[in-house]
């Protein structure tokens, strides 16, 4: 830390190369935006201590590096060194890695695709160079700012060329484990193929919205690759067969069948172009991201205030206050804004009963954890209080058809039914759908236990048998609405029927106009986004 703090002071590196701050840094060294005092351009200056395996490496990356010439290879301008440190000059290109924009829910289907195929004609590009990266994975993707998506492959520092000696001893396996191959986990040599299932478990990742392999432990992650990863399928059936089908050969068991990076690039380019829609999602539905940021930061809004309104415990215009920083935050930060929303209820509960307060507090974090990946939607459940009174909650299903997971989308649309349900009771008007009177009290006030709430809570609702049969309907048609649409128009019918004959069969007495309206708008949805893709 001192070598880098001390360049703030020092002579340009290199003989011209001026360091101005820091980008980053990691436990092989660090990263400098520097200025090039010849040419006036900034570079991204790499800084490693000479002592131990990471000079060694940042040698082998700087040998890698300068022998690429590829759009989408990090370019490197100059290697040197001192008795202290290695450097190496790259140039500065603004952005972000692969995994911040995942972390953040920034990369649609159609953006991943395009990154992997650019990272694919990138290997390609080394493997003709006879050198294999070895350590492929999202952190050592870089995004470029701009409208265009522009993926370059960063850290060649395990890469093994034809001419040159391994950097590890026999049976030590370099990169990160949930993205090495299975037979390098046996023991066996990478290939050109090692590299392919890299960036086919990026793909199926960002994809799938979560790790095809990561466990709770090292190693029963290495025998989930021993294993092989599922079919995409499992988690995305509505995307096109060819897409499906090319992620499952990249992540072959066998090396040999699996694409060569070339082909790999070629064929997603070929995937991409057949599909239209601008940011493709579980049933296929686009949603712009103007629109999602603005909807999410809306259902913030409405969550927090009213929460905070109708659970008398703030001073006096808090409710407001809280409504515009639910939004504000939500929509730039989304994860922070879900948060936020998601906290403000926990102090008024806990006026009326701390054990009701506990209680919710541990249903929100484990809500916030399963949002985690698509925050911008993890408030979707609040339309259900918002639709009901204009007998409109069976459209919940279809909106939460924009979330990839199939449980986000259940949950979200059962917890829409309850939500409003809460939100009837609260407001003393007949419940959804059932359209019975709620209860004048649930006995939870003044209680400590959380599970007495809990349980109070859940004999409430058993009172209501109609009510918990449409909540698991509406859930079940969330979670099947991309097998729907996979099955095109007869998917289509059937979802709407078995919709509509499964609500009248549990509540005979749910207004039967605006439920046969809202299942044909599911149903219709479904069909058109078929006959488009």
């Amino acid at each position: 830390m001192s070598s880098a703090l001390a360049l703030h002071h020092s002579e340009p590196v290199l003989g011209r190369y001026r360091p101005l701050r820091p980008l980053g840094s990691g436990g092989s060294g660090s990263v400098w935006l520097a200025r090039d005092e010849k040419t006036g351009l900034d570079v991204a200056l790499k800084i490693v201590a000479r002592e131990g395996k990471a000079a060694a490496r940042a040698e082998r990356e700087a040998a890698a590096a300068a022998r690429l010439r590829h759009p989408s290879c990090l370019r490197a301008y100059a290697f040197a060194r001192d008795s202290r440190h290695v450097y190496i000059a790259y140039e500065f290109i603004p952005g972000r890695t692969f995994r911040e924009a995942l972390r953040a829910g920034a990369l649609d289907d159609a953006g991943a695709v395009e990154a992997c195929a650019q990272v694919s004609e990138g290997l390609a590009h080394a493997h003709r160079a006879g050198i294999l990266h070895r350590d492929v994975k999202p952190s050592n993707v870089l995004l470029a700012e701009g409208d265009r998506m522009a993926a370059k492959l960063l850290d060649f520092g395990l890469a093994r060329m034809a001419e040159a000696e391994t950097l590890t001893a026999q049976g030590d396996v370099p990169g990160t484990l949930a993205y090495i191959s299975p037979e390098r986990l046996a023991g066996e040599d990478a290939t050109e193929a090692s590299d392919v299932w890299s960036v086919g478990v990026m793909l199926w990742e960002s994809l799938a919205g979560r790790h095809p392999f990561w466990q709770t432990s090292m190693l029963e992650t290495a025998r989930a690759i021993e294993s092989g990863a599922p079919s995409l399928s499992t988690m995305r059936p509505d995307l096109p067969r060819e897409l499906i089908q090319l992620v499952d050969r990249a992540l072959s068991p066998s090396p040999g069948r699996r694409p060569s990076a070339a082909s790999l690039a070629s064929a997603l380019r070929g995937t991409a172009a057949r599909r239209r829609p601008k940011r493709a999602r579980a049933l296929g539905l686009s949603v712009p991201s103007e629109a999602g940021r603005a909807g999410a930061a809306a259902l913030a809004a409405a969550f927090a205030g009213w929460t905070a309104a109708s659970v008398p415990f703030f001073p006096h215009g808090w409710p407001v206050g809280l409504a515009l920083a639910a939004a504000a935050l939500t929509a730039y930060r989304p994860r922070t804004g879900l948060a936020f929303a998601l906290a403000v209820p926990v102090l008024p509960l806990g006026n009326v009963s701390l054990g009701l307060a506990v209680a919710y507090g541990a249903l929100a974090l484990a809500w916030l954890l399963l949002s985690w990946r698509e925050p911008r939607g993890g408030l979707l459940f609040a339309l259900g209080p918002l639709l009901a009174p204009v007998s409109a909650i069976a459209l919940v299903p279809l909106a939460a058809a924009t979330l990839r997971a199939g449980p986000r989308r259940a949950a979200q649309a059962a917890a829409a039914v309850l939500v409003a349900a809460v939100v009837a009771g609260v407001r003393h008007v007949a419940l959804p759908l059932v359209g019975s009177p709620p209860p004048l009290g649930v006995g939870v006030a003044g209680a400590r236990d959380p599970f007495d709430v809990a349980g109070t809570l859940a004999r409430a609702a058993a009172a209501h048998p109609g009510l918990l049969v449409e909540t698991a309907v509406f859930a079940v048609v969330a979670l099947v609405l991309p097998l729907a649409h996979a099955r095109g128009r007869w998917g289509a019918a059937l979802v709407g029927a078995g919709m509509l004959v499964g609500t009248v069969v549990a509540v005979p007495s749910a207004p039967a106009v605006s439920l046969a309206f809202a299942a044909w708008l599911t149903a219709a949805g479904v069909a058109l986004r078929a006959r488009r893709a």
